[in-house]
């Protein structure tokens, strides 16, 4: 083989070689695109099943277990070439071909069963309302959609046979929260006795003008101990004494079903009885409460939405402009996370050849 010839080949095998590695370059793409579009199909699957129970439709959800990707290149060379004596009668030729190849692996889980039943239908954990609101959302917010009833104080239901406006006393109540809440003036301790984990509600013992009065209030209308900074906390309807805050939860189920109901379904659906009428909004001091959520329905896909899903005819949408519907859907997704109590089940075991 000639000299020239055999340098040409000697450049392209180390060429190859060079670029033999591709793994580490596809790892921030890949993770990119993968987390985004799992937070859209999440986002989407949440959505469409709270217009779903709008209509009396059965939810359905599907978590993913596991996503596995394996990226590969393959190439080949070929060299060809005469060469005579003569330097005008010698002749060399290259050839090169390549392949890239991306065989993603999507391993989904169907939510059924009795893993089904402990995350939709099992409610609230009472320590997870106060893990909350130590962390910072509004107590407003958080006790108009995780819970029924405080001490017997009820809050608006707006789904089914139990569809109802909530007590007088209960705005007052978490208004007066809220407050408390935003001067610091609030705490959690968590007491253990055995196996038995307990959570108390704490007000500080440092005077404060500026909210002492927003804390006799709340122990007024609770039926507490004017003089008591600590107070358990417990699942149920009616506290034992006056040392006790009783919070009757929702399950994560009820929190959807509930705030189905502030779906605006197109009028021609309600009238052929395909959904129920949307609950008119409660009057407190003269001025209707917002809603939680804006859940806007269209006959065409919105162009600016933070989600959107069809159904039937129509498209459901929240629109990317509306914050706090933003914040608060984001906030039920969480709340659908951290209260999963099924067992949890390792990914499968995929072996992923090399090669």
């Amino acid at each position: 083989m000639p000299w020239k010839m055999l340098q040409l080949v000697i450049l392209i095998l180390t060429g190859l070689s060079g670029c033999a590695s591709i793994g580490p370059g596809t790892v921030t793409r890949d993770r990119f695109d993968y987390v985004t579009a799992i937070s859209d199909s999440w986002k989407a699957q949440m959505l469409f099943n709270l217009v779903k129970l709008r209509y009396g439709d059965a939810p359905v959800f599907l978590d993913i277990a596991s996503v596995i990707t394996q990226t590969g290149v393959q190439g080949t060379v070929g060299v060809s070439g005469s060469w005579w004596q003569n330097p005008f009668s010698s002749f060399a030729g290259v050839t090169a071909a390549g392949t890239y190849g991306e065989k993603p692996t999507v391993t989904y889980a169907p939510l059924s069963g009795e893993k089904f039943a402990r995350s939709l239908m099992t409610p609230i954990p009472p320590a997870a309302i106060l893990s909350f609101l130590q962390a910072g959302y509004p107590a407003d917010v958080v006790l108009r959609l995780a819970v029924h009833a405080v001490n017997g104080i009820h809050s608006r239901y707006g789904y089914g046979a139990r569809a109802r406006d909530a007590d007088p006393e209960f705005y007052v109540l978490i208004a007066k929260l809220r407050s408390i809440q935003e001067s610091g003036e609030i705490g959690l301790r968590v007491t253990k006795t055995g196996n038995q984990t307990g959570s108390v509600l704490v007000f500080s013992k440092k005077p404060n003008p500026a909210v002492e009065a927003d804390r006799a209030t709340v122990r007024k209308l609770l039926g507490l101990d004017p003089q008591a900074h600590e107070f358990n906390v417990v699942y149920g309807s009616v506290a034992a004494n006056d040392h006790e805050i009783a919070l009757l939860t929702r399950s994560v189920l009820e929190v959807l079903t509930d705030l189905s109901s502030y779906i605006d379904a197109p009028a021609a659906n309600v009238e052929q009885k395909r959904t129920f009428p949307s609950p008119a909004p409660e009057i407190v001091n003269g001025a209707p409460v917002p809603a939680l959520i804006r859940i806007l329905s269209s006959s065409q896909k919105p162009d600016d939405a933070f989600a959107a899903v069809p159904y039937g005819k129509d498209w459901y949408w929240i629109d990317d402009k509306d914050f706090a519907s933003k914040r608060l859907f984001s906030f039920i997704m969480f709340l659908f996370t951290l209260t999963d109590t099924g067992d949890k089940q390792g990914a499968p075991i995929i072996t992923v050849p090399v090669g």
